[in-house]
Formats: structure tokens, sequence, C-alpha cells
């Protein structure tokens, strides 16, 4: 049994809670005045259902109020919103019944729409105007109104609703409706774009805040903007390169997006500047979105962008700008590398073309980024591969000189003319020195120079392989110059001194100077005893090796060579002249008993007509013995020459007869000899032919030492080839021979070590 103390403080608990309801009145008139302020406010809070047709019930708000007031005097008005979401638990099925008749209209619309439209658009289509979203926003709304308790209760109850009623219609709608949500956001958005708003928009963003819907589909809504801002980007600026699209993106972003946003995301705003503080998260990252856009669009777009340079300077100024907003420069790395490595760097492009665009690149990733790590990044796949292709260092000779065979630069004219700039250490004491970008790798070295020639010679690791081209082909175009004017020539000569300086340049000086030395010396035979002969007169030890050829002069072209060696000994007693009779033109007149004919032949040609002088029948046997052993295949094609000019013909296999009679039905015809080739270049030795001819004089030191030391590894070889005189080839240039060797049967490797074949 309970002790008296417990008694008596439940009996002094009890006696506080009457007087607290009875309100200190006298007898129980407080407590019934409390119970009918209680009955009058639950009947007053009870959830009605809006679908019955019955009217409400009207109360006097005097009343209600009053009511309210004593509930809350006595502190029951946790008790009474206690009761009152009890009740509204028990009423959610009539809102939950609403959602789903509305949903099922909404699914069986679009349902019906998809049915009937076959056409990848028609998910939108069907989804472009779901009134039934629409009508079931407002729905929830009146229900939300309706329920609502008044303001008289105080903001706790009302959050207490809120929370409650929120949490019921969110637990209620299916997955549908967010779909249902998006397109009717998409439709507010396409009308405040197109400005054409419909008043109702206004009103149904703030049954959306009502609702807690914007708050819930934040992401969803952020979503729609960022589709339309990415649709359009890609409408508007693919493709357009040739000036910046960003400034243009920024206005229509303030003009089109920015109203639309202040919907959702500056809700309740009094001011412009409060709207602005409000936006300010959200609008940055829809700027930042509409950059990444741009930003994506360019990557997809870089490798024809670099094609179209400089006409697409306009994009590149746009990338730079994405790239320094959005941090997206390993995509673009890879996408560049992608596409170059699947439209360039194959078989079928042309060592021109993939130069050409080699130097687009150099000049667009400069401008994107200056400090050049994206190139760094970017070039070096291409680097390489050009490297490997025989004919990189002549096609960027004939580039450097003005011989390109399309007639493209690979050097802008107005650029101007710098010497080649090498790697140089980093200065830290450099008021202007900058540490490298953090995304540089550690092979990196920034490079101070814009010159675009310096950054392609840069592809080999010596400027030497350059000079050496250089060399050969200025020897092939000074040979073929016909009239003596070799101005174009010394003009090169005086820019390449620029480029890569005095001291490499010095034998091409020699070269041009013999040439005006071979016109002087021929002028000075010429005037002793007139020759028909006209020779180029060069300093063997200076120029690139010619092709050679055991070729010999027949008749009165070997007197020629004989007078004229002998007055060029009386004028230059200290040199011999050593003949290399296959090259040079032939300039012949040939009388035949009923035409004279005139023909340009090269000498192998010439020195067989000559030939047939002496008697009319030859074999080709005989007249390759009597030429000096020339090779067949040439001497095929110089008789070719003259039975296509009906001078010769061949009477069977081998055996060639002189047509002193024309032949045919037109004997009286003059058939002139077909003109020379105007590209074709005197036969000078290119560096890879050069360089062959070279490691096949070591290849005796190679195979003394495989024969005296056995089977050695490649880098013994090299170690001891170094003693060779005048050798200076790489481990990698070695390797090759000696892999082309394998081919040949000379060798054998296994395991690394070589040995003589068997």
């Amino acid at each position: 049994m309970a002790s008296a103390a417990v008694r008596a403080q439940v009996a002094a608990k009890w006696q506080e809670s009457f007087n607290r309801l009875n309100r200190n009145e006298p007898g129980i008139s407080g407590l019934m005045s409390f119970s009918e302020a209680w009955t009058l406010a639950i009947e007053f809070l009870k959830p009605r259902d809006l679908s019955d047709p019955a009217p409400p019930k009207q109360y006097d708000l005097n009343k209600v109020r009053a009511a309210f007031g004593v509930v809350g005097e006595c502190r029951r008005l946790p008790v009474m919103m206690e009761v009152f979401l009890e009740d509204m638990r028990k009423s959610q099925h009539l809102i939950t019944r609403e959602v789903e008749a509305y949903m099922t209209l909404y699914e069986v619309k679009v349902s019906a729409s998809l049915q009937s439209v076959v056409s990848l658009n028609a998910s939108s289509q069907s989804n472009s105007d779901p009134e039934a979203i629409r009508s079931l926003v407002y729905r929830l709304v009146e229900w939300y109104n309706a329920w609502k308790p008044t303001a008289d209760l105080g903001p706790t109850m009302i959050s207490a609703y809120t929370l409650a009623f929120q949490t019921h219609i969110f637990s209620v709608l299916p997955p549908s409706f967010a779909r249902g949500i998006k397109a009717v956001v998409s439709a507010t958005l396409q009308r405040t774009v197109s400005q054409s708003q419909d008043p109702q928009d206004r009103v149904l963003w703030q049954a959306f805040d009502t609702l807690s819907l914007i708050d819930r589909y934040e992401t969803l809504i952020a979503s729609i903007g960022y589709e339309f801002i990415e649709s359009y980007v890609e409408e508007t600026c693919a493709g357009k390169w040739s000036e910046p699209v960003l400034a243009t993106l920024r206005a229509w972003m303030v003009d089109k997006i920015v109203p639309w946003m202040l919907y959702p995301f500056a809700r309740g705003a009094t001011n412009a500047d409060e709207a602005k503080t409000m936006m300010q998260g959200v609008g940055s990252r829809f700027d930042f979105h509409m950059h990444k856009t741009l930003c994506n669009l360019r990557t997809k777009e870089i490798f024809d962008i670099i094609v179209d340079f400089p006409d697409s300077a306009g994009a590149l100024q746009d990338l730079k700008e994405c790239l320094a907003r959005v941090d997206q420069r390993a995509d673009l790395v890879q996408a560049l590398r992608q596409a170059n490595n699947k439209r360039l760097l194959h078989p079928g492009a042309d060592t021109k073309d993939i130069l050409t665009h080699y130097v687009s690149t150099i000049k667009c990733l400069r401008i994107v980024d200056p400090p050049g790590v994206l190139l760094f990044k970017v070039a070096d796949p291409t680097r390489r591969y050009l490297r490997d292709r025989p004919d990189t260092i002549r096609c960027i000779v004939a580039s450097l000189v003005g011989d390109g065979e399309s007639g493209d630069s690979l050097v802008d004219d107005n650029d101007p003319i710098q010497p080649l700039q090498q790697p140089e250490m980093e200065n830290y004491s450099d008021p202007e020195w900058n540490p490298e970008p953090i995304d540089a790798g550690p092979d990196f070295r920034a490079s101070k120079s814009s010159d675009v020639i310096s950054t392609i010679v840069s592809i080999y690791d010596t400027k030497d392989l350059f000079v050496k081209e250089l060399q050969v082909l200025l020897a092939q175009r000074l040979l073929a110059v016909k009239d003596g004017n070799f101005d174009r020539e010394r003009r090169n000569v005086e820019i390449l001194k620029i480029r890569f300086g005095e001291a490499a340049l010095q034998v091409c000086e020699v070269m041009l100077r013999d040439m005006t030395d071979s016109r002087r010396i021929d002028q000075h035979v010429q005037s002793q005893k007139a020759s028909s002969m006209h020779p180029t007169i060069i300093s063997r030890h200076f120029w690139p090796a010619l092709e050679s050829s055991d070729m010999v002069m027949p008749g009165q072209f070997q007197i020629l060579q004989e007078q004229y060696a002998k007055e060029f000994s009386v004028f230059k007693p200290d040199k011999v002249l050593r003949w290399l009779p296959h090259l040079g033109r032939v300039h012949l007149q040939l009388e035949l008993e009923d035409r004279t004919l005139e023909a340009d032949v090269p000498p192998l040609e010439a020195a067989f007509i000559e030939l047939f002088s002496e008697k009319d029948v030859w074999t080709i046997d005989e007249l390759v013995l009597r030429s000096g052993s020339v090779n067949r295949n040439a001497a095929v094609k110089a008789l070719a020459t003259w039975v296509d000019m009906h001078v010769l013909k061949e009477d069977s296999e081998g055996v060639f007869r002189l047509l002193s009679v024309a032949e045919g039905p037109t004997p009286r015809s003059r058939p002139q000899a077909p003109k020379p080739e105007t590209g074709e270049l005197p036969p000078v030795m290119s560096v890879q032919q050069q360089q062959a001819e070279q490691m096949r004089m070591y290849w005796k030191f190679i195979e003394g030492m495989l024969t005296n030391l056995g089977s050695l590894p490649l880098d013994r070889i090299q170690s001891m080839l170094k003693f060779a005189p005048g050798y200076d080839r790489t481990a990698e240039q070695l390797g090759s021979f000696m892999e082309a060797a394998r081919r040949e049967g000379l060798v054998n490797v296994k395991d690394g070590m070589w040995r003589l074949g068997k």
C-alpha cells in the first residue's frame, strides 16, 4: 500500500491539475467550460473529406479563438496537437485515394501516347503537358490548406502539421510522379525562354513551395536546366569555331535561364540584391555546367579545330577559358591523343600532312596552355612516330628551304627568323620565374621559345641530321639550276645560318662558291678553246656523295672530256678532274639520211646513240660492255627512248638496228624526244643512303669481332666500334643495321648474343 506521503503527493498533484483546468473558478464551472472549449477545438481541427458533397460546418471564429485560448491557458495545447495529428493520420487514406486516382490517370495518358507515337521522342511528347500532375499538385495544396491549423495555435503546431502532411504525401507518391514533375518544370522553362510565360507558372511554383516539392526535387529541377543548357550549346556552338561564343552564352544565360531560376531558387526574395545573394551558389553551379558543356564539345572537336587553324582561333580562346574554369585537361589530352592515333599516326597518312598537323597542334595548344604542359603530353606519340619515319627529316628540310611538294610551308613567312633554341637550366633567381604547373610530369621542361622550327628540330637528339639533309637538298637544287641564278639558294642558306649557326652551314657556303667558281672556270676554258661541253666542277670533299657509276662515254664525248680536262689542268695545275659521266644532260642533233632530229637526253642515251655511228646493229650486251658495264635495266630504258623516237628498232630480243631511213606511214615526221621531268632531281645520295654505305664499311669490323671473339652482345659491339675511325652511330642505329644483316643471313641472334651466320 502507498504510504501517507505518496498519497499526499498524489493528492497535491491532482488538486493542482484540477485548479489549472478549473482556473480557480467556483465549483466545477471552470472544468465544464474547459470541456466545452476542448470539444469545440477538436471538432474544428478534425480533418474533413474534401470530396464530401455536403457543405462544411460553419464555425464562429471568435468562439474558436476563445476555445483555443482556454485550452492554451490550461496548458493542454500539446495534447490537443497529438490528438489532431492522430486524427489526421486516420484521415490520410483520403489523400492517398486521390493521389492514386490522379497518378492512374496520368500513367494511362502516358501509355496511350507511347502506343500512338512511334518515334524516338515519344516519351518527351507524352510528358510535354501532364495536366494530371499539375492538377494533382493543386489538389494537394487544397488538402494542405483545408487541414492546416489556424495561425492562432502558433508556429510549432503548424510546423508539426506540415511535417506530418509532407511525410505522408512523399510516402504515397509513386516513382512516375518524378517524371511528371520533370515534364511540368520543363514546360515552365520552355515558356520562360520563349518569353511566352503563363501567369499560372508563378502559382504553380508557389504550390511546389507549399508542398516542399522544390526542396525534395531540387536536383531534378537543376538537371532540367543542365539538360536545356547542353542542348542549346550543342545546337548553337557545334562546328562554329571562328569567333568566341562564351560571351554570347553568358548573355543568353542572363536573359533566358536566370529569369526561370528565380522561381525555384530565389523564392521569397523581396529585391534584386536579396535574389542575387540567394542564387549565388546555384548560379555558380549553372555557370560551371555551361563551361563544362562547352569544354566537352570543344574536346570532341579538338582534332578538327586544329586542322582548321587559324580559322578556329575563337574556339581555342573559349577552350582556354573553359579549362581555367573546369579541370578537364586530362580529358583533352586523352581525346586528342586518341584522335591522332586513329586519324593521323598510321601508314596511310603522308609525312607532310603529319608534320603540318603537328605544327598546327603546337600553335593551338600554345594558345590554350602557354606553359606547354598539354603540348608536352599530346605531342610525345607524334614525335616518336615522326622520328621513326625515314622521310621526316627530308620533309622538314624541304619546307625550311621552300621546296615543299604542295607549295605549303611549315613556317609562316610573317614569323621572325630565330636561332634554334637550346634547352636551358632553370634560373631560380629570375624575378619572373614561375613553378611548373601541378599537372606537369617529371620529364616536363617549360619552353620559353615560341619558335615552331626549334620545336620540330627537337624531335631528334641532334641537329646534325638536319644539317646533312640540308646539304643533300642544296646539292640537288644547285645541280638542277640551268640558268646560273643561285639567288634563291643563297637566300635560303643565309636564313638557315640564322637558325643553325654559321659553323653548321660552312659546307653549304663551299657548295655555293663551287657553283660560282665552276661558271668562272668554264668561261675561262671556253675562252682558251671553245668546247660544246659545259661541266659543273665541285669540290668532292665538301659535297654529299653522288651516285657512282662505271659508265664510260665513247667516241667524240670521250674526246671532248679529254680536251676539256687538258685545258683545266693548265688553268688549275694543282687539281685533277674526276668525271661523273652518268650525270647531266646532253643536247644532240642527229643527222640521218632522210631527217634531222634534236633531242635532250641523259648521258647514257647519248653514249648508246654515239656507238651506233660505228655500226648499225648492236646487241644490248655489246652496248653494256662498251659503255662500262652499266646496269642492264638502265640500258633497256635508254634504248627504249630511241625506239620511241623511231631512231632505233628492235629486230629481235636484245638486238637493235639504226633506222637511217624512217619506217612507217609518215617517213617525213620528226618526232621529238620526250621532255625531261621537271621535278627530277640529280641523283645525290640521301642521308639514309650515306649512312647505309658507311655502315657497310663498318661491317668488316663487326665481322672481325664475331670471328675472333665469338658471340657478343650489342652493347659490346657498340663499345668496340667506337674505336673505329669516324664511327658516330647510336646503339639504336647499330641495332637496326644488325637486324638488317640478320634478315640477309649474315648474322644470327639468340638471347641478345650476336654471332656470324652459317
